[in-house]
């Protein structure tokens, strides 16, 4: 089934939520894959799968009752675009439709079943929406967060789909997932302490989205904890991490290295 076949407002406003966006969750999972000869048609149900449910994670996050945005990919959130009831149900319904993606992936029956175990954890308790909760609870909580514990909750909220998306291509081949585990751990890290960069100093047409919020809103950040240039220094020296974790693949890598430093370097 396509997003295209879909009628009504609930497929319309699915196909509104996936639109737009960089694409680097399905990117990693089809690069990945390419590292062990497996197809781009191939691993593309996997790629699909983590953009459907990364979309899914936007649309509820941007609801009232999570961090209330009226903008988002530089248009208006579900929620805005057609009511709060529709945003849930869109969202309810990209996530069911990630695993049905997923699960489409050409791979051993295997190895299907393990990116499918893999994608509920990176989404679950322990890992996004344990990140998310972590995040709401912080804000009204007595004391900050520290570092570590940023970094903990980040990894969750923000690196947790990163991961999967970057090791889905060993999984798929059956083989090692360890390095692409490192290189996705690292590069998850660099991309929320990038996102924490541009919401102080980014633009919010170039953003799509506003900016200036986490201040706001009193959020506990590695900007917050680390100043403008350490949290920069901080990303740049995890961005080498992840790509000098990738030295095993050799030359075949290219693209993912190009990835990570694509990740802190972007204005959007």
């Amino acid at each position: 089934m396509a997003l295209r076949d879909l009628d009504g407002a609930l497929g319309q406003a699915m196909i509104y939520a996936v639109q737009g966006g960089k694409g680097l969750r399905a990117f990693l999972a089809i690069e990945s894959a390419a590292l062990f000869g497996i197809e781009r048609t191939a691993a593309a149900p996997a790629g699909a799968a983590i953009e459907a449910l990364h979309a899914y994670s936007l649309v509820h996050d941007d609801l009232p009752c999570m961090d209330d945005d009226d903008l988002r990919r530089g248009k208006p959130t579900v929620h805005r675009q057609w009511d709060e009831a529709t945003a849930v149900l869109t969202g309810d319904a990209l996530q069911a439709l990630a695993f049905n993606l997923v699960l489409k992936t050409v791979c051993p029956a295997e190895a299907r079943v393990t990116l499918a175990l893999g994608l509920s954890e990176a989404a679950g308790v322990r890992g996004m929406v344990g990140g998310q909760a972590m995040d709401i609870a912080a804000e009204s909580a007595a004391l900050p967060l520290d570092l570590d514990q940023i970094t903990a909750l980040q990894a969750g909220k923000t690196g947790a789909l990163i991961t999967w998306s970057a090791e889905a291509g060993a999984i798929m081949a059956q083989q090692d997932p360890a390095p692409l585990r490192r290189y996705g751990d690292c590069l998850g890290l660099a991309f929320q302490i990038a996102d924490d960069v541009l919401d102080v100093e980014g633009d919010a047409d170039a953003m799509g989205k506003a900016v200036g919020k986490d201040d706001a809103r009193g959020k506990a950040t590695f900007v917050g904890h680390l100043g403008l240039d350490g949290a920069k220094r901080r990303a740049e020296a995890l961005v080498q991490e992840a790509c000098d974790s990738l030295s095993l693949y050799g030359d075949a890598a290219g693209n993912l290295r190009e990835a990570a430093r694509f990740v802190i370097s972007r204005r959007n």
